[in-house]
């Protein structure tokens, strides 16, 4: 197991569930303290260990009475967007392409293809994603591709 500094370090002393920030100061028995977690698998890499990952003691804690759930950023405006762990999972052991949201406007699909780049690069480090944007029927649709 990793020193938890050098992994909180690694990680920017963000949660890689919530995408929280973790105080590094904090009480490891605190909900909010610092908490060193195995994240999931890589791919092909089958019975070993996940990646150590920082975690909030209580999103770690959570995780493990209950499938981890990744929130889309409230301030996005999108329609039907899918369970982020789910299509990560899927991504990351079929590649491929899938549709993960519906937008009203070019802008809201750039906005929410940028910010889910950037939440995967923290969530699922080791899948390389892009995005891309097709209009169709009055709405943007956002598909997350792998590979």
């Amino acid at each position: 197991m990793s020193d938890l500094t050098e992994v909180g370090d690694r990680d920017g002393w963000r949660c890689w569930l919530c995408d929280e920030p973790v105080d590094p100061d904090a009480s490891v028995n605190a909900d909010r303290g610092p908490s060193v977690d195995s994240g999931p698998v890589p791919k092909g890499k089958k019975g070993g260990a996940g990646v150590e990952r920082l975690a909030h003691r209580a999103c770690n804690t959570r995780k493990g009475k209950i499938a981890p759930v990744v929130p889309w950023s409230p301030d996005l405006f999108v329609v039907d967007p899918a369970p982020i762990v789910a299509t990560v999972d899927r991504l990351g052991r079929k590649g491929g392409q899938e549709v993960v949201a519906r937008c009203p406007s070019r802008s809201d699909a750039d906005e929410a293809a940028a910010w889910l780049v950037d939440r995967l690069s923290r969530f699922a480090p080791d899948l390389a994603v892009t995005t891309h944007i097709e209009p169709g029927g009055g709405q943007f649709l956002l598909l997350l591709r792998a590979g």
